[in-house]
């Protein structure tokens, strides 16, 4: 396992700005998403403001910007006006509003109008289905299937994510996106099915730099910082 043998394309996914250019400075890097929830976390205050800084200071590589609208009318609104903000945006429709309305009718027609969406918080095989036929012949498109929070369940995610992989395989203008990864090693899981990219916050991404060490150095310097938390804790019997 090495990380240039990696064929899945390795995204980063959050809403800090220093963290984001962080990882645009590795060029293992291919592309960014973030999401409203991460922004909330993030502190930002101007949507708008926040997004456009990034496009510009992110200009080169996918970066994945999300609606929060919930009616389909004010969705589109946003989704049209996100679009204007770079070459390089995809706009993150979710899979349906809050009420499970279905929102293939808009994904279908803006696809299809030449913008690039990115269909987000997918989480069954006939959402996939549904969604592949909906960007079929469109604009490119990237598919967020959330591994994460099928695994959450108690659930399997691999055989999902690779009919997922087979389902999107005759659309050629769609990527798969294993979104939610919980450990590094859903990045191993991800390409061995040939899915296109997966998307990790910082913290996953930056355990790319264990990846090949020595198990048996790993179990000792596990065993001394044990040693050293205790010593420093000033522990007794």
């Amino acid at each position: 396992m090495t990380i240039e043998s990696l064929k899945v394309k390795l995204f980063a996914d959050g809403a800090c700005k220093a963290g984001m250019l962080e990882m645009y400075a590795h060029p293992h890097i291919k592309g960014f998403t973030t999401n409203p929830t991460l922004m909330r976390k993030a502190g930002i205050e101007d949507y708008g403001a926040f997004s456009r800084d990034i496009v510009a200071a992110i200009p080169d590589r996918p970066l994945s910007l999300e609606v929060f609208a919930d009616d389909f009318d004010e969705m589109e609104r946003q989704a049209r006006l996100i679009a204007t903000w770079g070459e390089n945006v995809y706009v993150k429709i979710p899979i349906t509003n809050t009420r499970r309305e279905s929102s293939q009718a808009l994904i279908k027609r803006l696809s299809h109008e030449g913008i690039k969406v990115n269909v987000t918080a997918l989480t069954t095989v006939s959402q996939v289905r549904a969604t592949a036929e909906s960007l079929e012949g469109g604009a490119p498109a990237c598919v967020s299937v959330f591994a994460g929070r099928i695994a959450d369940t108690g659930c399997d995610p691999v055989p999902i994510m690779q009919q997922s992989v087979e389902i999107l395989r005759p659309n050629r203008n769609a990527e798969l996106i294993w979104a939610s990864p919980r450990e590094l090693f859903n990045v191993f899981q991800a390409d061995s099915i040939g899915c296109h990219i997966i998307t990790a916050t910082n913290d996953i991404l930056k355990k790319l730099s264990l990846v090949g060490k020595d198990l048996s150095e790993y179990s000792l310097e596990t065993v001394k910082m044990f040693h050293t938390d205790a010593a420093t804790s000033g522990y007794t019997l």
